[in-house]
């Protein structure tokens, strides 16, 4: 049996470019719906590059943590076709379908 970290860097190897989905999905997808900031945790330890956590963003669209920095996520996010609504504080990841990564590939997970 898997732990819960290995399936959230499972679920995490498996966002395309151009897409994201939030701390809370991944932990749903991962077995545990109230894990999102443990899914944080966990991505925010991360080096290795084929685990693509500057993927995972907030429920709320803003980017959240990323251990190479915030603005270093966006320009990754941004160069990969992510789209952002910017407001006045903070530029906020655009939930349109596009860019939401609903795949159900990932159904094992549910």
């Amino acid at each position: 049996m898997k732990i819960f970290s290995e399936k959230v860097y499972e679920i995490v190897k498996k966002i395309p470019k151009g897409k994201v989905l939030t701390y809370m999905e991944v932990a749903k997808r991962a077995g545990n719906m109230k894990a999102g900031r443990a899914v944080g945790n966990i991505l925010n330890k991360n080096y290795d590059s084929k685990i693509p956590c500057h993927r995972v963003v907030r429920s709320d669209g803003k980017l959240g943590g990323y251990n190479r920095g915030a603005k270093r996520k966006k320009e990754i996010l941004k160069s990969e076709g992510v789209s952002f609504i910017y407001c006045i504080n903070s530029d906020t990841v655009d939930f349109n379908y596009e860019n939401i990564f609903l795949n159900v590939i990932l159904k094992g997970y549910y």
